[in-house]
C-alpha cells in the first residue's frame, strides 16, 4: 500500500492512498460472495449461482461498489498506521479503479489547526463575589418557617402578612377585559417578594367581596434592545387569611434542618453555610466562563466547518434524549440546531484553543490522574478502581480530565480581580 498526505490547508489534509489489485482481491472475492448470497438467474436458485456466471453478468458493478466499502476500510487503516487525527468525518474525494491492477483513492478530512497562541496567560479577570447578608438569612428562615405556617380567617388586610384569594382580569386601555386573561380564585401570598407590590398597595385594607384594580408596568431587555409594557388588572377578593407562622420548636428545627440543627443560631448559621456554598459555587462557575470566554476572544479562529457541525450534532442529540428522558412532545430539532449554533462554534473553538494550550504548555494526563480519580470515585460508588479506570478510557475521560488541567493552569497564570456582586449589578445598571 502507498500512501500519501496533501496538505489542503491549516485545518485540512487529504490522504492519497494506491493498493495493488493483491491488497484488495480477498475483499473483492468476498464482496463476489456476499452478493451471490442475493442472486438468482434462470435455472439456479438464489445463492447457488456460479461465481464465473455472476463475474460475466454483474462483476463490474460489484467489484466497483466494493472498492468504495474497500477504500473507507483502508482509510482507517492508514489514520491507525499513521496515527492521523481526524476531528470530523472524512469524505472520500476521489477513487479510481482499474478491475485487476490497483484501487486510488483521496479522502480529505479535517485537523486541528496549530494555533499561534497569545494572551493566555497575564490577563485580570474579574471574579464576582456574593455576600451573604443577614436579611437573606432571615427570608430564608422565615420561608422555611412558612411550610409549617397556618392560616386564620381575616376581616381585611391589614399587612403583607396575608394571603388574598382573588378573581383577577386583565383589561385594555379602556377598561374592557382582554380575552382569554381571567384567573379565578387565585392564591396570592403578599409577603412573597416576587409579589407586585401594586397588587398589595391595591388591596391594602380591603375586605372580602370589595374590587380592586392596578397597574404595573414590565421593563425587560431582549440583548441591547429595552421592552416596556404596561399591564392593567381588575379583581375581586374572595377570602383574606392571615399567614401565622410557629414558633419553632427543637422538634421542628430538627425536621427543617434534616436534623443538621436544633436551635434557631444552628439553623441560621446552618442557612449561611448553604448560602455560601452555592454563592461560592456561582462565583467559580461564572469566573471560569469569564476566563475562558477572555482566552477564546483574545485567540478567535473560525473553527473548522465540519467540526463545528460534529459537535452540533452531538448537542442536538443529547437534548434529543433529554426530551425523550422528560417525555416532552414538542421537540423541534431544526430549531434547537439553530439555537444551539452558537454554542457549538464556541465550544469548538475553546476545545481546539484548550489542546493548542495543553500541547504548548506540555500538559498531559497520566495514568496517576486516572487512578486518582478512579480512587475517589470508588469509595463513593462501591465500583472496583480497576473497572472504573477502564470505563475512564473506553468513554474518553481523559480528555475532560486534560480540560480540567487547562483549566488550573489558566486559573493558576492569570490575575483574579475580585469585585462586588452588587455593585457590579450597579454599573452595569448604570450602563444601561
Amino acid at each position: 500500500m502507498e500512501h500519501k498526505i496533501n496538505v489542503v490547508s491549516d485545518c485540512e489534509n487529504e490522504v492519497e492512498v494506491t493498493l495493488a489489485y493483491e491488497e484488495i482481491s480477498s475483499e473483492i472475492e468476498e464482496a463476489y460472495k456476499k452478493e451471490r448470497k442475493k442472486i438468482e438467474m434462470p435455472g439456479f436458485r438464489k445463492g447457488k449461482v456460479p461465481l464465473g456466471m455472476i463475474k460475466k453478468a454483474y462483476g463490474e458493478a460489484i467489484e466497483f461498489r466494493a472498492s468504495e466499502d474497500i477504500a473507507q476500510k483502508k482509510f482507517w487503516d492508514v489514520v491507525d498506521e499513521l496515527g492521523l487525527k481526524p476531528i470530523s468525518t472524512p469524505s472520500l474525494q476521489d477513487i479510481d479503479y482499474k478491475p485487476g491492477e490497483k484501487l486510488t483513492f483521496k479522502v480529505k478530512y479535517e485537523i486541528k489547526p496549530v494555533l499561534e497562541l497569545k494572551d493566555y496567560t497575564g490577563n485580570e479577570i474579574e471574579k464576582v463575589v456574593f455576600k451573604v447578608k443577614d436579611e437573606d438569612i432571615e427570608t430564608e428562615l422565615q420561608h422555611m418557617l412558612k411550610s409549617e405556617a397556618k392560616f386564620e380567617e381575616a376581616e381585611k388586610v391589614e399587612d403583607k402578612n396575608c394571603k388574598v384569594d382573588v378573581d383577577l382580569q386583565r383589561v385594555d386601555e379602556s377598561g374592557e377585559p382582554v380575552e382569554g386573561t381571567r384567573n379565578e380564585n387565585m392564591s396570592i401570598d403578599l409577603s412573597d417578594p416576587q409579589v407586585n407590590p401594586e397588587i398589595y398597595e391595591a388591596v391594602k385594607d380591603k375586605k372580602a367581596g370589595d374590587e380592586f384594580s392596578f397597574t404595573f408596568t414590565d421593563e425587560h431587555y431582549h440583548g441591547e434592545e429595552k421592552h416596556v409594557e404596561t399591564y392593567s388588572y381588575k379583581g375581586e377578593i374572595k377570602k383574606v387569611e392571615k399567614i401565622v407562622l410557629p414558633e419553632p420548636d427543637e422538634e421542628m428545627i430538627k425536621t427543617l434542618s434534616r436534623s443538621k440543627a436544633s436551635t434557631v443560631e444552628e439553623l441560621k448559621a446552618e442557612i449561611k453555610n448553604n448560602y455560601e456554598q452555592y454563592y461560592n459555587s456561582q462565583t467559580e462557575n461564572m469566573f471560569t466562563n469569564s476566563l475562558l470566554s477572555r482566552i477564546v476572544n483574545n485567540n478567535d479562529f473560525t473553527a473548522p466547518a465540519g467540526y463545528v457541525e460534529t459537535v452540533l450534532n452531538r448537542m442536538v442529540e443529547q437534548e434529543k434524549q433529554n426530551a425523550e428522558r422528560y417525555k416532552n412532545p414538542n421537540f423541534n430539532a431544526q430549531a434547537v440546531r439553530e439555537a444551539l449554533k452558537p454554542r457549538a462554534e464556541w465550544n469548538s473553538k475553546w476545545q481546539i484553543i484548550m489542546e493548542n494550550i495543553a500541547e504548548k504548555e506540555n500538559l498531559k494526563v497520566e495514568d496517576g490522574d486516572m487512578e486518582k480519580l478512579a480512587e475517589k470515585d470508588a469509595e463513593q460508588t462501591g465500583i472496583a478502581k480497576e473497572k472504573l479506570i477502564k470505563y475512564y478510557k473506553d468513554s474518553g475521560r481523559d480528555a475532560a480530565l486534560l480540560e480540567e488541567k487547562v483549566i488550573e493552569f489558566l486559573k493558576e497564570n492569570n490575575t483574579i480581580k475580585e469585585v462586588d456582586a452588587e455593585e457590579k449589578a450597579k454599573e452595569n445598571k448604570d450602563k444601561k
